[in-house]
């Protein structure tokens, strides 16, 4: 499991809540995520997922 983070511990290192890293980890959204039980490893070296919510300021225009 040292290759692996937690939803905590990723939701620190990108500046995103716990919640938001659970429903991407349930969306797929995370590569290499894996469920164990209620919980969710995330490796250490995934990617941040980009935010679909959120429009690019070139989109607007």
């Amino acid at each position: 499991m040292l290759d692996y983070i937690s939803v905590q511990q990723a939701a620190i290192k990108w500046g995103i809540s716990e919640r938001r890293i659970q429903k991407l980890c349930e969306e797929n959204r995370i590569d290499g995520a894996v469920r164990f039980g209620h919980a969710w490893a995330i490796p250490k070296d995934a990617e941040k997922p980009v935010d679909k919510r959120k429009r690019k300021m070139d989109d607007e225009k």
